[in-house]
């Protein structure tokens, strides 16, 4: 496996709990890195020869200013191209944006912003608007992340087309419990490969607090804490992993034939059939689907 971005989880806890969450972001939320984690961290990515570009998310990483800030020039002294992704918060007004962000002007490349109606009261929020006209000013590049609600995912099924600047929702972590009441439902069977993620090249990773190493949110592959990032990554063996073996074969339709697993007749998307089977299976697979945090559980 050779991957070219290492996407660091600095912390689960987040200033909202928005219902498409993959990672059920909360301010209840526990787990932080801490700046002797990520310095090692950097290293290993740096050791595999391959990582080329690191991301600081969550959570909310803004949270941990200081520890944030430390791990952008870090990771910019090694060499990395460093981007964050933020829900703007802290942007409370331009001069209070434009301060935050001037410590990381020449040493972060791009900051991505979260703004829509799971987050604010308007699909471009002011926090958005005002984080982005302040990167803008430090030269750093700036994207908008916009999650539509299911009734719009429900009229770009129909009519396939969604509105432009949104991405449709993933059935998956909080979603998958606050939000697929309202989705429209398909035949389990017809599930048979997972549209989102490569999981035998990723390119990409997240890495959480607790050291587990994501291919997607709450399927793990390695702990940098027990296993160096660089042997991780020359051993895995993706058909032989009891998730992600499965999942190659047929998606998660075959999780559900392989072990045997109780099912509906219908699900909103493969991700709502696939976490469902994983929440199934944890119990039997612990390292594998984990940690708690990644399931609503904290």
């Amino acid at each position: 496996m050779k991957l070219s971005g290492l996407h660091f989880l600095l912390t689960y806890q987040c200033t909202f709990e928005c219902d498409h969450c993959f990672a059920w972001g909360s301010p209840n939320q526990n787990g932080v890195m801490r700046l002797g984690d990520i310095r090692r961290f950097l290293q290993q990515a740096k050791e595999t020869g391959t990582i080329t570009s690191i991301y600081f998310e969550g959570g909310e990483p803004f949270l941990y200013y200081a520890t944030l800030l430390r791990g952008v020039w870090m990771a910019a002294r090694m060499g990395f191209g460093v981007g964050i992704v933020s829900n703007a918060f802290w942007a409370t007004s331009p001069q209070d944006a434009r301060a935050a962000l001037r410590p990381f002007r020449k040493r972060l490349n791009n900051i991505s912003v979260s703004s829509d109606l799971y987050h604010y009261n308007e699909l471009l929020s002011r926090q958005a608007r005002d984080a982005a006209a302040a990167a803008e000013k430090f030269g750093i590049a700036v994207g908008t992340i916009s999650v539509a609600r299911p009734e719009e995912t429900n009229v770009a099924e129909a009519s396939g087309q969604l509105m432009e600047r949104l991405s449709g929702v993933m059935y998956r972590g909080r979603a998958a419990v606050k939000l697929v009441a309202q989705a429209n439902r398909h035949p389990w069977e017809q599930f048979n490969e997972c549209p989102h993620e490569d999981l035998r090249e990723p390119g990409r990773v997240h890495l959480d607090p607790f050291g587990n190493l994501h291919i997607c949110q709450g399927l793990v592959i390695g702990n940098l804490y027990t296993q160096p990032l660089r042997l991780i990554c020359e051993t895995y063996g993706p058909d032989a992993h009891p998730i992600v073996g499965p999942l190659l074969a047929g998606g998660p339709a075959e999780l559900v034939r392989q072990y045997n697993l109780p099912h509906e007749d219908t699900y909103a998307d493969a991700c709502h059939l696939c976490y469902e089977s994983r929440r199934a299976l944890r119990e039997r697979f612990p390292e594998q689907l984990g940690p708690d945090a990644m399931y609503g559980i904290y």
